[in-house]
């Protein structure tokens, strides 16, 4: 697959049983459409709050500048939480792109409530970290 921000081949990682396409030139991960959802139930976190691709593709208007790496069409540029992270949604219901850093943004925004679901969070972003970065990622 082709990133869709510098045209260069995404590598394939897999993590809990999920694949996710990642790029190493610029950090950015995408998501096919329902991952990002099996994703977080596999954390046993909710996705309340959360849009869906359906959703959140049509009700946007602005059109990105990015295109989809599965169905080669603009994607919507959608502006979600407060301060506002605009990740890119296939129109199409193909998948979702995030930019380095956004989906750990995205979780901690969306995603709040008990510890467990703190220390969910931190697993993902360790495993991004560590698997994509090669950082390894504190846990406290």
């Amino acid at each position: 697959m082709i990133c869709p921000v510098c045209n260069q081949d995404m590598i394939v990682m897999e993590y809990r049983q999920i694949e996710l396409d990642y790029c190493i030139k610029c950090s950015g991960i995408w998501f096919d459409k329902g991952e990002l959802e099996l994703l977080l139930k596999t954390a046993n976190l909710g996705t309340t709050g959360l849009p869906t691709l359906d959703g959140a593709a049509k009700e946007t208007r602005s059109h990105g500048r990015r295109k989809c790496p599965i169905c080669a069409k603009k994607m919507a540029e959608v502006p979600l939480g407060e301060p506002a992270i605009n990740i890119d949604i296939c129109r199409r219901g193909d998948g979702i792109w995030f930019d380095g850093g956004e989906l750990q943004l995205l979780l901690k925004q969306f995603v709040p409530g008990p510890k467990a679901n703190q220390e969910a969070i931190q697993q993902i972003t360790a495993f991004l970290g560590e698997t994509f970065t090669g950082e390894k990622q504190d846990s406290a």
